[in-house]
């Protein structure tokens, strides 16, 4: 299995189904490609049609968009455990997901993911209450550490947004925080973040904000 996946400083969208793979120690081949390589559409039509990252071979399979591909990781490789047992949950789990995914445009724009970075920005009335939404949601969601108990795609989706609010200093409330906290300190993702520091190249779409 092989997963390709974008400069890890920034795409939020290949570090979701990453970590749902290490989280849960599935063995993957992993494929870098920067997003500033020229030639980038090329390059990525070897691995898709869609041209675009992340996407996940396996056995022939060739599967695009993040959700996708941590669907079928939940299904084939986790007996559907990345999703919760009970059903109800389950579609409140789901609602969650599918509104991270294509949603919460104010926040993607304005506060773009940036792990090396430490930043202040002017927050916008529009951002703010994304921001408060997404807090309610974390401190009403949370069992036991995760939003559904146990680690699963929902909790992978909103990593990226806790880093961001890692890296523009947002405030939270003391549950909204504990969750964010236990999102960032996940050895998964300490692994990533370790290595998005080491990267060097820049994309500055994505460098918003002044240095604090």
């Amino acid at each position: 299995m092989k997963l390709i996946i974008a400069n890890k400083n920034y795409s939020t969208w290949s570090l979701r189904p990453w970590l749902l793979l290490k989280a849960h120690h599935i063995e993957f081949d992993e494929i870098n490609v920067s997003l500033r390589e020229d030639g980038l559409r090329q390059r990525l039509l070897q691995y898709s049609e869609s041209a675009k990252m992340p996407v996940l071979h396996d056995e022939g399979l060739v599967i695009w968009d993040t959700l996708a591909i941590c669907e079928y990781i939940s299904e084939v490789y986790l007996a559907g455990k990345g999703w919760p047992i009970d059903a109800k949950q389950r579609a409140i789990a789901r609602s969650i997901t599918a509104e991270m995914h294509s949603g919460y445009g104010n926040i993607r724009n304005d506060l773009p993911m940036n792990i090396r970075a430490k930043r202040k920005v002017d927050i916008s009335k529009e951002v703010q209450r994304e921001i408060d939404y997404i807090d309610n949601l974390w401190a009403k969601c949370q069992q036991d550490g995760y939003l559904f108990g146990d680690y699963g795609i929902v909790d992978g989706f909103f990593t990226p947004v806790a880093s961001r609010f890692n890296t523009y200093g947002i405030k939270l409330s003391s549950n909204a925080q504990i969750y964010a906290d236990k999102l960032l300190t996940h050895p998964a993702m300490q692994e990533w973040s370790q290595a998005a520091r080491l990267e060097t190249e820049t994309l500055p779409v994505d460098e918003a904000g002044v240095d604090v």
